[in-house]
């Protein structure tokens, strides 16, 4: 029992620091995004400082799923050794590979290399975390056995409304708010803009994409009813 509860205390503490990160990502990207009118040159000063507070969160979570990782096999009465960890690396690896990308890729991007543009796209981009707090309270409730609950289907709808609307909408109302600026028909963006641009929003949706049909497939078997009460 006290590992349990071990666990339980290590993933709410994590809920909660998900949560608020996923709250301040959000709010700082709203910011940005109305404050820039111009979407390529306007400035925003949250743009480039809050990716400071995005790397610390990034190594912690990665830390934080690794425990989680080892807190499941702990009960098993098992120890951190290499095992452990190339098994870890091996059940997570998109997720792993994702906030590889955002600290070696993303940060560097957005604090030099893309010069004193872009600040809209960057707040933009803040908001994707909009859907992290009812992702990590599933969890919780999950763990608590709390999935028959109406608490439990009314985050799940929260949780997909805004992955989709913050995750996968979110590009093509990127490109389509350059197009507005530039009076370009949103079909014709990608033709108007860098390739690498294109590439770099292929590979940022397309774990997206992934990541949105498997919480579609929870949804489905949760409302399903066979399958629900088959779990219960």
């Amino acid at each position: 029992m006290g590992r349990v509860q071990s666990s339980l205390g290590h993933l709410a503490e994590n809920m909660l620091v998900s949560s608020v990160h996923g709250v301040l990502a959000t709010g700082s990207g709203i910011v940005v995004i109305y404050s820039c009118r111009d979407v390529m040159t306007d400035r925003h000063w949250l743009a480039r400082e809050y990716v400071w507070f995005l790397i610390p969160y990034m190594l912690y979570d990665t830390y934080a799923m690794y425990l989680c990782e080892w807190y499941k096999i702990k009960e098993e009465n098992r120890r951190h050794s290499l095992a452990t960890f190339q098994s870890f690396l091996i059940k997570n690896r998109l997720m792993l590979t994702h906030h590889a990308v955002i600290l070696f890729a993303l940060v560097p991007v957005a604090q030099r290399l893309r010069g004193d543009l872009g600040d809209f796209f960057v707040g933009c981009i803040f908001t994707a975390e909009l859907s992290t707090p009812f992702v990590s309270l599933g969890r919780v409730l999950l763990q608590l056995k709390q999935q028959h609950t109406l608490l439990y289907k009314v985050n799940g709808i929260l949780t997909l409304a805004t992955f989709f609307a913050c995750r996968i909408l979110l590009f093509p109302f990127m490109y389509w708010s350059y197009g507005q600026q530039q009076g370009l028909r949103l079909y014709q963006v990608p033709f108007h803009i860098p390739f690498h641009c294109n590439v770099a929003n292929a590979f940022l949706i397309a774990p997206q994409i992934y990541w949105f049909s498997l919480l579609c497939r929870k949804a489905a078997q949760l409302f399903g009813g066979p399958q629900a009460k088959k779990d219960g």
